[in-house]
Formats: C-alpha cells, sequence, structure tokens
C-alpha cells in the first residue's frame, strides 16, 4: 500500500471530481503562442518580417517571411535570405525542443496573405482577395449583384473612415461590375462604364485577406484596374 493515487478512466484524469482533459486545449493554445513568439523573434532579429506560420499533420512546419518595405523601394525575399532564417530556426527550435520533421522557409508569393492592420496599410491600393466569416446577409446585398450568402470578393483596398469616433480602422473592397471581354471581342470605347460598388469590412470580420494572384511580365503585380473581369466579387 502506498500513497493515494488518483483513478483514470479512458485516459482522463480525475481528481476529487475534477477533469484536466478540459485544460488540454488551453494549454495547446500556450503552447502554439510560444511557438509564434519565438519564432517571430528569430525572423525579426533577422531583420525580416514574419508573414505566416503553418504546421500540417505530417510534422511540417512551414514559416513564411518578407523583407521590411522601405519607401520607394520595393525588395523581394530570395533563396539567400530562406537559409538565412533556416539555420538560424534550426538552432533555436533545437534549443526550445520543438518537435517537428521538415522546416520550410519560404516568400509569401504573389499571393501574399494579408494578417496584421500594418499588411493592409502597406498594401492599400492592391487588389485584394478577401472571405468573410460571415455572409453579407439581404440588407447589405439589397439593390446590387452581390449574392446574400456571398463571403468571397475581390478588389481594390481602400482604407475609409471608422462609423463612430474611436472605433476600429474600416477598410474597402472596390471593385466594378463589368462583364468579362471574350478573347477577341471588340468593345465600343462608347460603351458607359459599370458604376462601382464598394464593400466595408474590420478587419474582425475578415476570415481570409490575400493579394490577388495578378501577373505582369514587366514585374511581379499589376496595379488593380477596375476594367472588365479584372475586379468584382468572387464568385467561388
Amino acid at each position: 500500500m502506498g500513497g493515494f493515487s488518483p483513478p483514470i478512466f479512458f485516459g482522463r484524469l480525475f481528481f476529487y471530481g475534477l477533469d484536466f482533459s478540459v485544460f488540454r486545449p488551453i494549454w495547446d493554445g500556450f503552447r502554439r503562442m510560444a511557438l509564434h513568439d519565438t519564432i517571430e523573434q528569430t525572423v525579426t532579429g533577422l531583420g525580416y518580417t514574419l508573414v505566416d506560420i503553418e504546421r500540417t499533420g505530417c510534422g511540417l512546419l512551414r514559416v513564411t517571411i518578407d523583407v521590411p518595405q522601405q519607401s520607394g523601394t520595393e525588395l523581394f525575399v530570395n533563396a539567400e535570405d530562406c537559409e538565412k532564417v533556416t539555420r538560424q530556426l534550426q538552432f533555436v527550435l533545437e534549443v526550445e525542443a520543438v518537435a517537428y520533421s521538415r522546416l520550410e522557409v519560404s516568400s509569401p508569393g504573389i499571393d501574399r496573405p494579408l494578417k496584421t492592420e500594418q499588411d493592409f496599410e502597406r498594401f492599400a491600393g492592391e487588389l485584394v482577395d478577401i472571405t468573410l466569416k460571415a455572409a453579407v446577409g439581404p440588407v447589405v446585398s439589397a439593390g446590387t449583384s452581390v449574392s446574400a450568402n456571398q463571403k468571397k470578393f475581390r478588389g481594390a483596398l481602400e482604407r475609409c473612415p471608422p462609423q463612430k469616433e474611436g472605433g476600429p480602422p474600416r477598410w474597402q473592397i472596390v471593385w466594378a461590375d463589368e462583364p468579362a471581354v471574350k478573347p477577341g471581342q471588340k468593345v465600343s470605347s462608347k460603351r458607359p462604364a459599370a458604376p462601382l460598388q464598394a464593400l466595408g469590412f474590420t478587419l474582425d470580420e475578415i476570415h481570409q485577406a490575400r493579394l490577388a494572384p495578378v501577373v505582369d511580365f514587366k514585374g511581379r503585380r499589376s496595379k488593380p484596374a477596375l476594367a472588365a473581369g479584372e475586379a468584382g466579387p468572387d464568385k467561388n
């Protein structure tokens, strides 16, 4: 006979009527926050910006980085940047005893995710794809070509005033419902332009936001154009 041993039922530990398994989601949340902070401190310490962290079920740890932009200069992440961050993260993650099978450090790509207020500030004026957490509903969609159950949109990103003084920053995307032009189709210069439409939102209402993957052969990205087939609600 020894000291008191709490019983175990179905893999859960009970002690004086308290089920400690209910704390596991909280503990897992703390671990994710700690990992995010560790990676962010390492990346920013090397002079880069952390864009995203992704963990997969197969043990892949994917870290997306970017280069802080300077006024009037557009800089891009190259292979040497990724190698530099990879070496440092491998050392730090080993010290912190973080379990993973493979580490992947990459640049954001042309469909860069927008996560923070700073991201939205930086890419104001660009063409973006957004997905709302909830559909716009019949009130917002009334009198427009937007479906009441629509969540996905594409348009030029703009900042707009908050709804009330001291309220959260608000953004909007703007598009024109021009019909798509088929290959070889001639468009009359006298055709009236379609009216612009706008959808306002706060970052709390966004499930996902990314730069629209528009390629310009003179550079990595092209500026948004509210022309036929280039902007408008994403019907997918």
